[in-house]
């Protein structure tokens, strides 16, 4: 079976940064997705579609087709009212908050110059080129439950949504 649209692809992969850092790893075959339901970046998917069981890849996905480029209108200074008077705030912390457009975003306290905090709304991995390997460990098809909840179930697995 090859990987295309409404298959689960499991695979074990590790991702790395340009310098050869470890981004982020998967193994033994604990990772799975629905192929074509944009549950993985875009430039994996691409690099998988048509891939079959046993299969290896080394890809390097670009920030356009990864997390996106980073962004500085997304760097905001805010007050520190904005949290609560006994929250510790310290660099690197991150927190929920709501877009302008009401979705949910991870922000990231990048500074803090006494009561001005300033935050970024990137994805931590904006602008950063990502180098995937990735084995193949399995692909079936999916069920038509997993096709119209947009994800994999894991074994078991009696989602219900």
């Amino acid at each position: 079976m090859q990987i295309a649209a409404n298959t689960v692809v499991t695979i074990d992969y590790t991702l790395t940064n340009d310098n050869g850092d470890i981004l982020d790893r998967s193994q033994d075959g604990q990772f799975c997705y629905l192929h074509g339901a944009s549950n993985i970046i875009p430039g994996l998917e691409k690099a998988l579609d048509g891939k079959t069981a046993s299969d290896e890849v080394s890809v390097t996905v670009p920030p356009t087709e990864g997390y996106g480029e980073r962004d500085d209108a997304m760097l905001q200074t805010i007050s520190r009212n904005m949290f609560g008077p006994d929250q510790t705030i310290e660099p690197g912390m991150q927190f929920h908050a709501q877009s302008p457009q009401g979705d949910t975003m991870v922000i990231t306290v990048t500074d803090i110059d006494g009561d001005d905090i300033t935050v970024d709304g990137n994805h931590p991995l904006a602008g950063v080129n990502l180098n995937f390997d990735v084995k193949v460990v399995d692909i079936r098809a999916a069920s038509q439950e997993e096709i119209e909840h947009g994800h994999a179930h894991g074994p078991g697995d009696d989602h219900h949504h």
